[in-house]
C-alpha cells in the first residue's frame, strides 16, 4: 500500500516538473527506423483515465499524453477482435467477417495469408514481437507466430485466469510463448511487461516493432487487492475498486516499460502508441467468474460523458482513448480531427523509410503530418458492422442502423457529441446519402446473405 502510494506521488510530482519546465519544444525530424510499440489496454472506459478526469490513478498515461499527442477522436470497434484486426490488418474487420470476439472454442481467425503490420514491419528489416493478448485465432497454429511475429508470449484467448491456472473461462488453455502453451506463475499483468522489457534489452541494437496488449482491465480482477486498496474511500461498489486497481497497476507496468527504454538508451528513438480496443463494459454486468470463484462484477467502467456500452456502435463502445508519445519528435499537442484504428497501419509503416504497396488495400490514412502538426490527412469515412447494427460516420454526421428491423438514427456528432438527439426525421436526404456510403462499405464484405 505505501509502495503504491509512493508510486502515485512520484508520478504525479513528474508530471507537474514535466509542465513547468517544458514548452517551446520543437520537434525534431525522426530518426531512420524508430522502436515502435503499440500498447492497448482492455475495456478501458473513455473516462478511466486521468486525463479524461477520472479519480482512477494513471500518473504515467497522464504524463505520456502532456508530453506527446492527445488523438481526441480516435476510433476503434466496438469488441476485442475486431479492434486488434484494425490494428493489425489496415482494414474494415467485417471484410474478414470479424463482427465481435472470437471466443469460446471458434475456429474463426485471420486468413494465414495476411500481410499483417508484423510482417510488414518484419519486411522492412525490424524484429517483432508480442507480449500479451492475442485474439485473432485461439489455437496455437493461427497464433500470432504465423503472422509474422519473431517472438510471442501471453494468451490466445480474449479472457484468462489472471493469476490462476492462466485459463480461459471454459478451462482451455491459452497461455503460451512461441505459441506453445505453458504453465507460470504471477500475475498476467506482471508477466507481460516482464516479457516486455526482455525484449526490449535483448533487440537494443536493431529497430523492433513491440506489440504490447494488456488484458487489464478485462475481467477478472484476481490478484489486484493491493492496488484496489486505494479505492476503497473513493468508489462505494468494490467491483469499481477493483477496476480501478487493475487500471492503475497496468499504469504502473507501463511505466516500467518507459523504465527500460531510458535505462537502456532507447526512449529518444522509440515511438510509443497507447490506445484502448473499445469502451468499458456496462454498469451492472457481470464478468464471468469462472464457476463461481470470481465476480461477480455490479460496477466497473465509466464512459461519460460518451453515449452507449462495450458491443454498441454509439461512442462510448467505439471513441477510445488515445495517444502518441516520442521524446523530442512530436510536440505536445490534442489532435480534435476524427482519426482511426486503420490508420496506425500505415502511419507506422511509413516511419520506416518506405511506404506500403496499395496491393494490401489498406483502408486507413498516414496521419503523420496530423501527429506532427506539420500537415494534415484528407478525411475518410468510418464504417462500422457489428452482430446487431450498422453504422458509418461521414463528414460529422452518423448514421446508425438496426440490423434486425431497419430503425434508422442519425446525429450530428459536430453539435450533439453525446448522441442524445436522433435527427433522422428532420434530414432525410442527409439518411439517403449516408446509406448510400453504407450500402458501398456492405458490398465490400464477404457472405452479404447474412445481412
Amino acid at each position: 500500500m505505501r509502495l503504491i502510494s509512493f508510486y502515485l506521488i512520484s508520478c504525479l510530482s513528474i508530471v507537474s516538473i514535466w509542465v513547468a519546465a517544458t514548452g517551446g519544444v520543437q520537434a525534431a525530424e525522426p530518426p531512420a527506423k524508430p522502436n515502435v510499440i503499440v500498447m492497448v489496454s482492455d475495456n478501458q472506459g473513455w473516462a478511466d483515465v486521468g486525463f479524461h478526469g477520472s479519480r482512477i490513478k494513471t500518473p504515467t498515461l497522464d504524463r505520456l499524453a502532456a508530453e506527446g499527442v492527445r488523438l481526441e477522436r480516435f476510433y476503434a470497434y466496438a469488441t476485442c477482435s475486431p479492434s486488434r484486426a484494425g490494428l493489425l490488418l489496415g482494414r474494415n474487420p467485417s471484410r474478414y467477417d470479424i463482427l465481435g470476439a472470437i471466443g469460446q472454442r471458434s475456429l474463426q481467425a485471420i486468413p494465414k495469408d495476411s500481410i499483417t503490420l508484423a510482417r510488414a514491419f518484419k519486411s522492412r528489416g525490424y524484429a517483432t514481437a508480442i507480449s500479451g493478448k492475442w485474439h485473432l485465432g485461439l489455437r496455437p497454429e493461427v497464433g500470432p507466430l504465423q503472422f509474422g511475429f519473431d517472438y510471442t508470449y501471453g494468451c490466445l484467448h480474449g479472457q484468462i485466469d489472471p493469476v490462476g491456472a492462466k485459463r480461459y473461462k471454459n478451462g482451455d488453455r491459452t497461455w503460451h510463448r512461441m505459441d506453445q502453451f505453458i504453465e507460470e506463475s504471477g500475475h498476467v499483468t506482471d508477466l507481460i511487461v516482464d516479457e516486455a522489457i526482455k525484449v526490449i534489452e535483448r533487440w537494443d541494437d536493431r529497430p523492433y516493432f513491440l506489440y504490447l496488449p494488456f488484458n487489464a482491465p478485462h475481467g477478472p480482477f484476481a490478484g489486484e487487492r493491493e492496488w484496489a486498496e486505494p479505492y476503497a474511500d473513493v468508489f462505494a461498489e468494490p467491483s469499481r475498486q477493483s477496476y480501478a486497481g487493475a487500471v492503475t497497476h497496468m499504469d504502473h507496468s507501463i511505466e516500467r516499460v518507459i523504465e527500460a527504454l531510458q535505462r537502456t538508451g532507447q526512449r529518444d528513438r522509440t515511438l510509443v502508441v497507447f490506445l484502448s480496443d473499445n469502451g468499458g463494459v456496462p454498469e451492472h454486468e457481470s464478468s464471468d467468474n469462472y464457476g463461481g470463484r470470481y465476480g461477480p462484477y455490479p460496477v466497473l467502467a465509466d464512459n461519460k460523458p460518451l453515449r452507449g456500452w462495450f458491443g454498441e456502435v454509439y461512442d462510448g463502445s467505439i471513441r477510445v482513448i488515445a495517444l502518441a508519445n516520442w521524446p523530442g519528435v512530436l510536440e505536445p499537442r490534442v489532435v480534435d480531427e476524427v482519426t482511426s484504428v486503420l490508420d496506425l497501419y500505415p502511419t507506422l509503416i511509413g516511419l520506416t523509410g518506405r511506404g506500403v504497396n496499395e496491393t494490401v488495400g489498406l483502408e486507413g490514412r498516414d496521419i503523420w503530418g496530423l501527429l506532427t502538426g506539420k500537415g494534415s490527412a484528407p478525411p475518410e469515412g468510418l464504417y462500422w458492422k457489428t452482430s446487431k447494427q450498422f453504422a458509418v460516420l461521414v463528414a460529422g454526421w452518423k448514421l446508425i442502423v438496426d440490423r434486425r428491423g431497419g430503425k434508422e438514427e442519425l446525429y450530428h456528432i459536430e453539435e450533439d457529441p453525446y448522441e442524445k438527439v436522433d435527427v433522422a426525421a428532420q434530414y432525410p436526404d442527409r439518411v439517403r446519402r449516408l446509406q448510400r456510403f453504407l450500402d458501398q462499405q456492405r458490398s465490400r464484405d464477404p457472405d452479404r446473405s447474412k445481412d
